[in-house]
């Protein structure tokens, strides 16, 4: 290795680092993504803390939701995690107000938690690992990790065990006290745990992708092979053009 080489490769790993993060950002929302997250359930659970009062906790928290939809669309950001929290907000208000139940809001999200991981880990087993499904399309390489980059695949599969696994940790914090804690206590833990194991899950997907080889970009690939495919066309057009000028001279 020459000392030209180094810089280099420190570049190229860079921005390897870099695109990774963009990706990580891009997929799981970033900083805005995150408060959207909490926002309602915070609310939920500060309000019937004082009050003890269920519709008016719930109704503030589906308010919530939904303004953050409306400065999302107002923003001309995108909107699915906005509206993926609006669901998940609308489904306990829904659960809580049917059972008549504060601590069935936490419900619905509890399950998704749940359903979530086993997700993760099943697919894994399966050698379709959830996190290279979802990371795939944002690194532009689709599938192509399953068959052209095995280590690319070894380092899904690592990031998907990861996510199963501090999310079956969750919940097995959080069923127990769902049943053993009043509607407070669930809430402020349940709180408590949104951001810090999110944010163990995705600095581990960083660190286990950005030490992968890079993504296939498999666009890119397509866009040549139509490029090709033109140019190809292109000279048959001129060999046929000039066989037929040949022809009649």
């Amino acid at each position: 290795m020459t000392s030209l080489d180094k810089p280099t490769e420190d570049t190229q790993a860079d921005d390897a680092r870099a695109v990774t993060e963009a990706a990580l950002f891009e997929a799981f929302g970033g900083v805005r993504g995150m408060v959207e997250t909490v926002l309602p359930g915070l609310l939920f659970v500060t309000i019937f803390t004082i009050n003890k009062d269920l519709h008016l906790s719930a109704i503030a928290a589906l308010v919530v939701s939904l303004l953050l939809v409306v400065v999302r669309l107002v923003t001309r950001d995108t909107v699915k995690h906005a509206f993926s929290g609006v669901f998940g907000v609308a489904f306990g208000v829904v659960f809580a107000m049917m059972t008549g139940n504060a601590k069935n809001f936490y419900l619905p999200g509890m399950l998704y938690t749940l359903g979530l991981g086993l997700a993760y880990v099943i697919t894994t087993l399966a050698g379709v690992p959830l996190m290279g499904l979802i990371l795939g399309p944002v690194f532009k390489e689709n599938l192509s990790w399953r068959t052209r980059n095995p280590g690319r695949k070894k380092a899904y599969a690592k990031a998907s065990y990861a996510w199963g696994g501090i999310l079956l940790a969750k919940c097995a914090i959080l069923f127990p006290l769902y049943w053993w804690a009043d509607t407070a206590q669930l809430g402020w833990v349940l709180v408590a745990l949104k951001i810090p194991p999110f944010l163990l899950a995705v600095w581990l997907t960083w660190v286990f992708l950005a030490k992968a080889p890079a993504p296939i970009d498999v666009f890119a690939e397509m866009e040549a092979e139509e490029k090709a495919e033109e140019e190809r066309k292109r000279e048959e057009r001129e060999e046929t053009a000039g066989g037929r000028h040949r022809r009649e001279a």
